[in-house]
């Protein structure tokens, strides 16, 4: 028995390189899997590793304690999990059916992931890297090619997020063609060039950007238009200005929804990132100054006013 931040049952593997976690489960809905054992780096998830109801292994039992947990040592209700900075490789299956699982962090580095690794992980939307001197964004490649949903990949070094980046959702099928005898090949959604945008294998964000104008003019959904243009803007990590510069116009002409769409977020810093980014009519100042004060965020209030001040265009009366 060991005491840490969270709750896990592990059995483990020591090996020539490192520790192996052959299984690991918890109780926790938010969870660290350990670094080390013993002082020894964990590199290895091995097959099934976290599945529910995996079917037990040998190896050397560990339990680690944390704070006081009354859910079931299953992984079903895990809904954020951070691996290990030295993990190497994930086996086959072994994050297989955490359904609940939305937020995965790990260090952006070269892992070997595992067939079926992620599979039926269907709630898995926001991938958060952590960066260092490489910042080669392999990790984002995986991802992206491995899931079909939207996904939301962000880049930290520091504590501080330098990008972020939505890959829109698609989805592929094959449907029957009987009076054919053969099955239709269909993709719905605008978001397919996204997740399969990187053939060489590393994260290229000019090929990113460039799909753009192909995605607007694809099926897809305004709101994820809005997000992935904001978002570039916001982290403009090696954005080149005449992408960043369609970025901008498609904000400008969607001035209301990113206002509300940043209100939502109860960010105030976004909002005059936002203003400085683009220049928002006074009427959608107007209507984003209404709602913030609604909202009771008097740091949003203040800079939409000071924003429509300057325009010359207030003229009624709030009260902060």
């Amino acid at each position: 028995m060991r005491f840490g931040e969270n709750n896990w049952r592990l059995v483990v593997r020591r090996e020539a390189d490192g520790v192996a976690l052959l299984r690991a489960a918890t109780c926790d809905e938010c969870a660290v899997l350990p670094d080390a054992v013993d002082g020894v780096p964990v590199v290895a998830l091995g097959d099934h590793a976290l599945t529910p109801a995996a079917a037990p292994t040998d190896g050397e039992a560990l339990t680690i304690t944390g704070a006081p947990c009354d859910g079931a040592w299953d992984n079903r209700a895990l809904r954020e999990l951070t691996l290990p900075p030295a993990l190497a490789a994930v086996g086959d299956y072994a994050l297989m059916n955490c359904r609940a699982l939305q937020t995965l962090r790990l260090t952006d580095r070269p892992v070997a992931w595992g067939t079926g690794a992620l599979m039926n992980c269907r709630a898995l939307r926001r991938i958060e890297l952590l960066w260092d001197e490489r910042d080669d964004g392999g990790a984002a490649v995986y991802f992206a090619g491995e899931l079909s949903g939207e996904l939301d990949v962000s880049a930290w070094r520091e504590r501080r997020c330098v990008l972020r980046l939505i890959f829109p959702e698609y989805d592929e099928t094959y449907e029957e063609n009987g009076p054919a005898h053969h099955f239709d090949y269909r993709v719905y959604g605008a978001g397919q060039p996204y997740h399969r945008a990187f053939p060489g294998g590393g994260l290229s964000l000019a090929d990113y950007d460039a799909l753009w104008d192909r995605f607007l003019a694809g099926e897809h959904e305004p709101d994820t238009a809005l997000r992935l243009a904001w978002w570039r803007v916001c982290r403009p990590y090696q954005l080149r200005e005449n992408a960043a510069a369609r970025y901008r116009a498609y904000l400008a002409a969607h001035a209301d929804e990113a206002l509300r769409y940043l209100l939502t977020l109860g960010d105030a810093a976004l909002t005059e990132t936002l203003l400085r980014e683009i220049d928002c009519p006074a009427d959608a100042l107007r209507r984003a100054a209404a709602l913030a004060r609604e909202r009771r965020d008097t740091a949003a209030t203040a800079i939409l006013l000071e924003a429509l001040r300057r325009k010359g265009g207030s003229r009624r009366r709030y009260d902060l």
